[in-house]
């Protein structure tokens, strides 16, 4: 039981943001894709697309399911939890 509630408070999903620079996230399954202006994370509630400028991933550790970004951060947005077939069609609508 004790190792269960190990492995859901590891993968509980947070974002801690500073001052529109800085973001740290936990819950974080896998990077699908970035640049300077977008970052796509696959988290453990769905797709979750960063939006701005300059943005840089600082930290990566796909282990923990930490991720920490620096840069102007203009929007978080969420889609649906419905696995890599939604990030594809997803990516496919980015990179029209």
């Amino acid at each position: 039981m004790d190792e269960r509630m190990e492995k859901n408070q590891s993968k509980a999903h947070k974002i801690l943001l500073s001052n529109r620079k800085t973001a740290a996230f936990t819950g974080i399954l896998d990077v699908l894709s970035f640049d300077v202006s977008e970052i796509l994370l696959e988290t453990e509630q769905g797709m979750l697309l960063i939006k701005g400028n300059d943005l840089h991933v600082n930290r990566l550790t796909l282990e923990k399911g930490e991720v920490d970004v620096e840069g102007r951060i203009d929007s978080l947005s969420y889609s649906d939890a419905g696995g890599k077939k939604t990030a594809e069609s997803l990516l496919g609508r980015i990179f029209r």
